[in-house]
């Protein structure tokens, strides 16, 4: 609450109090009383409106500044009316009331909003399992009727799996934390079963795939890190180079393990390089090719944080690698050591 502004406030106030002080003033003269007589009335009267005018702010400042800090310490501050006191005067009771009635619009808005957030979640899911079933289908007739053209539709058929997976798992994004099935995997499979999610894209590229002491263990999701593996590996199919290589590499040390997924494809440009994580973010390659939504990297930045891996991204010489960093805690590297 600021003084200034708060003695602005009540000039009305004073300059009625003034008013009052000269209007006494002119009576007692008036009525031949000294002027030793009116000026001691005059100060008297000033001295208990500056207390008065200081007692009320002092006693208004402790109380809107608790209202302030109650309300910086909640994260949902339109529910401050529910920690507050109800208020004694007359016009602070009004400002409650009007805050109530605020916070019962807010939460009416939310569940409505929440439901059909629910709602719309909930047939994404449906409608990507249903995509899921013709899409299967073509898959198994492509593969029973081998030609160079089901080979390409093969390719783009892997290409709108990925799209739904990404969108599925978007969706899920949210609550991660309630698909989770954290236990101990081999890495060494986990990149193999995205290598084999990818594996007519990546003969459609002419990728080589090198993988380099990759037989390693460590406790995690299965399920979601081969989703993010899809994505870097997507990423390097769709901005390859000419005789491109797609290497994986595990390195160790005490505390951590550290996937890292190499490509020298056409590289990442280093104004770019601290962005590619953000939501929506395509960059210039993106924009080039046209066909980047800049939900691919964001997903497997969103979600390692939830499973708490560390992601990270760098460029050199147009070679890019991204490094998934699994932590091994005390607990973990006794169980392993059994």
């Amino acid at each position: 609450m600021n003084g200034k502004q708060y003695l602005k406030n009540q000039l009305p106030v004073i300059l009625i109090n003034l008013l009052g002080m000269l209007a006494l003033a002119l009576f007692l003269i008036a009525g031949s009383n000294s002027i030793g007589t009116v000026l001691f009335i005059l100060s008297v009267w000033c001295i208990v409106l500056v207390l008065s005018l200081l007692s009320f702010y002092l006693s208004r400042k402790r109380y809107l500044d608790k209202l302030l800090c109650m309300a910086e310490q909640l994260e949902e501050r339109y529910l401050l009316p529910e920690i507050m006191q109800v208020p004694k005067k007359a016009d602070d009771q009004i400002f409650y009331k009007i805050m109530k009635m605020a916070e019962k619009s807010m939460l009416e808005q939310i569940g409505s909003v929440q439901s059909e957030r629910r709602e719309y979640k909930e047939y994404i899911e449906q409608w990507i399992h249903e995509a899921k079933t013709p899409i299967t289908a073509m898959k198994l007739l492509c593969e029973n009727n081998r030609s160079s053209f089901s080979r390409e539709i093969l390719a783009e058929l892997e290409n709108i799996n990925q799209y739904t997976e990404q969108a599925l798992y978007y969706a899920r994004s949210e609550h991660a934390e309630k698909d989770y099935c954290v236990r101990e995997v081999n890495l060494c499979d986990v990149v193999h079963g995205a290598i084999a999610d990818n594996k007519y894209l990546l003969r459609q590229s002419n990728m080589t795939i090198r993988t380099d002491g990759i037989e390693t263990k460590v406790y995690t999701d299965e399920k979601w890190v081969r989703f993010i593996l899809n994505q870097i590996i997507g990423n390097a199919i769709k901005y390859h180079a000419e005789q491109p290589v797609l290497r994986f590499t595990v390195t160790k040390t005490n505390d951590k393990v550290v996937l890292s997924v190499s490509d020298n494809g056409i590289g990442i440009p280093k104004s770019d390089l601290p962005r590619i994580f953000e939501k929506g973010f395509t960059g210039q390659n993106g924009r080039k090719g046209k066909n980047s939504t800049g939900i691919g990297l964001y997903l497997c930045r969103r979600l390692c944080d939830k499973l708490g891996i560390g992601l990270t991204a760098c460029c050199e010489n147009k070679a890019t690698t991204i490094s998934l960093i699994f932590q091994m805690n005390d607990f973990i590297i006794g169980v392993q050591g059994c």
